[in-house]
């Protein structure tokens, strides 16, 4: 299998395709998390809110050295002020079993606390040797680009949900201009995406699963990054397995083009101002 490509942002060397694991549990987790390194996979996500304690125990039965691999964790809202997030980072890393964080981004935006409060805190955990890099995930252009303005420490990554029923080209050009990564969350529209006729249409034409087309769509865009979850050994493998094919432009287009007003995912109450389709 040919190598995953490798998304550079700001010192930070990131494999495109990593392993989601929320929603993941117990033994599960534990296994996916063995699986994905077993074949291939060096870039594995979870988040404070997952399952943290599970990854660890993956990542060191897999036996894969440390610094082979990119393990990124996410502080919740509700811990964003100063002192609390420096903490909850402090709480991965035992959770984990590590002693340093590849990548720890700010979970969701919290209206409620100041985000210069937020984002000078966040920062700290990168001066302390706690992280390497530092992001932000489901951050529209806006709050995007407020976070920019008062880091002291550069942003690697901005992890939003994107898939094919989801425009996010105003948060890709924030990302594209100031030399940020875009990590999609839900690459594969949670299982839609594969059941689509015009995507299975287009995996027949490359001799593909239409979940391997979703994937190559997502690193076929310029530093961009996917993160599928999959508990299932055979899917965890089937989603690195899109190195050795291209999609046309006029694929790349089309797939593009199934974006719709209704198509976001994941949504709350509490959730930032999305931006609106382009």
């Amino acid at each position: 299998m040919a190598a995953i490509p490798i998304v550079e942002a700001h010192g930070a060397k990131i494999p495109a395709i990593g392993l989601g694991t929320w929603q993941l549990s117990g033994e599960t987790c534990k296994g996916a998390v063995v699986a994905a390194l077993e074949c291939g996979y060096r870039h594995v996500d979870t988040a404070k809110m997952y399952n943290e304690s599970e990854v660890g125990d993956g990542l060191r039965s897999a036996g894969v050295a440390r610094d082979e691999i990119f393990v990124t964790t996410k502080v919740w809202r509700d811990d964003l002020h100063e002192g609390d997030l420096q903490r909850s980072a402090e709480g991965s890393l035992k959770r984990l079993g590590l002693d340093k964080l590849d990548l720890l981004l700010i979970h969701w935006p919290n209206r409620n606390i100041p985000l210069k409060e937020s984002i000078k805190a966040l920062c700290e955990t990168r001066a302390r040797g706690l992280t390497r890099h530092i992001g932000v995930s489901n951050f529209p252009v806006a709050l995007f680009e407020q976070a920019l303005a008062v880091a002291s420490e550069p942003i690697v990554t901005n992890q939003c949900e994107y898939h094919p029923w989801l425009d996010q080209t105003k948060v890709l050009a924030a990302c594209r201009k100031h030399g940020v990564s875009f990590t999609s969350y839900c690459p594969l529209g949670r299982g839609e995406g594969p059941r689509d006729p015009a995507i299975k249409k287009i995996a027949e034409a490359h001799g593909k699963t239409p979940s391997q087309v979703l994937l190559r769509r997502h690193i076929q865009q310029p530093d961009v990054i996917a993160i599928p979850r999959s508990g299932t050994p055979a899917h965890i493998r089937e989603n690195i397995a899109i190195t050795g094919f291209q999609l046309l432009p006029q694929e790349m287009r089309a797939i593009s083009g199934m974006a719709r007003n209704d198509g976001r995912i994941v949504d709350f109450d509490w959730a930032p101002d999305w931006d609106r389709a382009a």
